[in-house]
């Protein structure tokens, strides 16, 4: 791989694998794999901090307990949720402990902002030397990856009488969730194609093609004056580059192409759709233009409209500090809305906005969703490696495993998205799987590459991950010998944990830990779905991917299996182990109809022929995979390949990177609300 490649596809590292500093700290286990990093000195003193304490709840391991019987079948409690009355008498801080522990901040100089209504977590600001006093705790400023952060020296030792009451202390890091949405990318640039600037739209307009997977076609490189020269033959991704709308390149889907693929069609003709249900959505920051693009989106593909009667937006932190669309989560929200409603267009939509994306604020945001009981269903699309958390903030395990239980005592069914990095081992140099997903009272959902039939059926499915190499430059295409290997670009995260025990629902499956993913919708960025956004002013089209695209799309399904029920169903994994086959289809590794092969010639050395598998490496455990001819955005050309997901593997039955499979349609409705009655 070339220098320029590996600057074009890094190796993410993400600075938030602070982990790896000085000492791992004492509270870390095994950081084994994980480089450390450089202690510039303690934070300053005088620097403004916000730390949330965490409250325990009472009684926890008989609340433990009795959520196990809510999701036990043959148990008296099975789907019989707390109230929120309920929750709070027997199980949740009291206003006597939060009193206890508001006294121990106020003692330390630090002056409360905010707590919530059932006393689980109180947040504070003051000074460094306050919160470092609070919580027994040195604060380091640490170099990652050219980038500071600040991390704790240990585990917080809280004194007095609010040590016994507290849980976990957040803040004390300033590491955060990143979204998974993903664009398909230029691969010479790294930078996500070109967008579509919007005019004029209407209700039949279409934009970007559909047929992802065309025939076979032989491509001949040549460099001038007879020098070398290739031949390369496979089945070609997408269309031309140069193709106007209603086929611009890379291949997208509206909303009715996917409506039909997964069957959805025939639920709405028996107006099954999500009305009376409403899908809560966490995501930091929002976008400005959220209604406004959200409404375009809905004018093209013939969606309800979103008015204040089905759509509401939230500040359970306060006001976001970004403005504009600048702060990276514009896309992100945009997919969210966009995509859930396409799923359950009669359904209303809560948008909780948290501040940023900082660990805090989203868990504040989350846990805002649940105590005011607005949804049976709360879709996240953002994430961080689970080992970061082991090693450096696992008061976050702590308290995100706590707010899905809860959600799961109070029958809502917390989504996340189970990342976009496959194993992680690009991004960290260690195998992980993205925490929430991983939480056993949390529902993972992974990701697919779908391809379309001209009458919007499935064609193909598999799941996500892409390897890209290059064979061609610029125009006139002169053949790159040997080809070169890009490699992994992007892929559905997934795999064991080592963390969470294995939950009774995956009892089935092997081994004692806690599997991810348990669910999956399309993810894949290069068999993506069409999204509107605004930025600098200006309103576009485009086309995204990532888990993020998943995550809204089942939460979508649950909205309408909720309506089908007539009843809040709860965690949405434990039911999904207990579904007949027809109501999920199995994702199976393909191989492609013709995968890519080829022949380069370079006197006087001898021809090369080049294998589907050297073209689509690196394979690792993959075997079966498609790869495709792809006329990248500026002009160069490149094999791609789908379903080679680092060294995740799909296959029959659950597997590590769509879970179960992908939702059937009308079948999975009709088996979820049967299981419950």
């Amino acid at each position: 791989m070339s220098q320029d490649t590996r600057r074009m596809f890094p190796v993410v590292v993400l600075a938030c694998l602070a982990v790896l500093l000085i000492a791992v700290p004492a509270f870390s286990q095994s950081a084994s794999g994980v480089r450390t990093s450089q202690i510039l000195g303690g934070e300053d003193p005088s620097k403004q901090i916000a730390v949330t304490f965490w409250l325990n709840q009472h009684d926890k391991a008989g609340f433990d307990d009795l959520v196990r019987q809510m999701y036990d079948r043959n148990s008296s409690n099975y789907h019989h949720w707390l109230t929120l009355s309920e929750y709070k008498t027997r199980f949740a801080p009291s206003a006597g402990d939060m009193a206890i522990v508001r006294q121990h901040l106020a003692a330390n100089n630090l002056h409360v902002v905010a707590t919530d209504q059932l006393n689980h977590a109180v947040t504070a600001r003051g000074t460094a030397a306050d919160v470092q006093r609070a919580t027994g705790v040195q604060l380091n400023r640490v170099l990652i990856n050219g980038e500071v952060h600040r991390l704790p020296s240990a585990a917080p030792v809280i004194s007095g009488a609010a040590g016994k009451l507290v849980s976990a202390v957040q803040g004390l890091s300033d590491l955060t969730y990143h979204n998974y949405a993903k664009r398909p990318i230029d691969p010479d640039t790294g930078k996500p194609t070109a967008v579509v600037p919007l005019y004029h739209t209407g209700p039949a307009e279409k934009f970007f093609n559909a047929d992802c997977l065309r025939g076979t076609q032989t491509k001949v490189f040549k460099t001038g004056g007879g020098g070398p020269y290739a031949v390369y033959t496979g089945a070609r991704y997408g269309g031309p580059i140069t193709a106007g709308p209603p086929n611009l390149p890379p291949c997208g889907y509206d909303s009715p192409q996917v409506e039909k693929a997964y069957g959805l069609t025939s639920l709405y003709k028996e107006k099954l759709d999500g009305t009376g249900q409403t899908i809560v959505i966490v995501d930091a920051y929002g976008s400005d233009t959220i209604t406004t693009d959200a409404n375009t989106f809905a004018e093209i593909n013939g969606l309800p409209p979103l008015t204040a009667s089905n759509f509401n937006i939230y500040y359970p932190t306060g006001p976001t500090n970004c403005g504009g669309n600048t702060c990276g989560w514009d896309v992100e929200t945009s997919l969210d809305v966009e995509w859930s409603h396409t799923v359950a267009p009669g359904a209303n939509i809560a948008l909780l906005l948290s501040a940023d994306n900082s660990f805090t604020n989203l868990d504040l945001s989350v846990l805002y969703g649940i105590e005011t009981g607005l949804g049976p269903v709360i879709s996240n699309s953002y994430g961080i490696g689970e080992i970061v958390l082991e090693i450096e903030d696992p008061a976050e395990l702590t308290v995100q495993n706590t707010l899905n239980e809860l959600g799961a005592a109070l029958g809502v069914s917390v989504n996340f998205s189970s990342g976009d990095d496959g194993d992680f081992s690009y991004a960290y140099g260690v195998t992980t799987v993205s925490m929430p997903a991983a939480s056993p009272y949390a529902t993972g959902v992974g990701g697919t590459s779908l391809f379309l039939n001209s009458n919007n059926s499935i064609k193909l499915q598999t799941g996500w991950g892409n390897n890209l190499t290059r064979i061609a430059l610029a125009t006139p295409n002169p053949p790159v010998i040997p080809p070169d290997i890009i490699g992994f670009y992007a892929g559905a995260g997934g795999g064991t944990s080592a963390v969470w025990p294995k939950p009774a629902y995956q009892g089935s499956l092997p081994g004692s830990w806690r599997l991810v993913p348990d669910i999956a919708f399309v993810a894949d960025p290069y068999t993506g779905a069409e999204f509107i956004d605004t930025e600098n002013g200006q309103q576009f089209i485009s086309v995204v991917g990532g888990t993020s695209l998943a995550c809204p799309m089942f939460s979508g399904m649950w909205a309408i299996s909720t309506q089908a029920a007539g009843a809040w169903l709860g965690q949405a994994a434990p039911l999904l182990y207990t579904l007949p086959a027809d109501a999920i289809t199995d994702v199976i590794a393909q191989n492609g109809p013709n995968n890519v092969s080829g022949l380069t010639n370079s006197p006087p050395a001898s021809p090369v022929y080049y294998s589907p598998e050297a073209l689509a490496a690196p394979l690792e455990n993959t075997v079966d995979f498609v790869s495709l001819l792809y006329n990248g955005t500026s002009t160069r050309w490149y094999v791609i390949s789908f379903g080679t997901d680092t060294s995740l593997t799909t296959g029959p039955g659950w597997d590590n990177v769509t879970g179960l499979g992908t939702p059937n349609g009308a079948n999975f409705v009709t088996a979820v609300a049967a299981a419950v009655k």
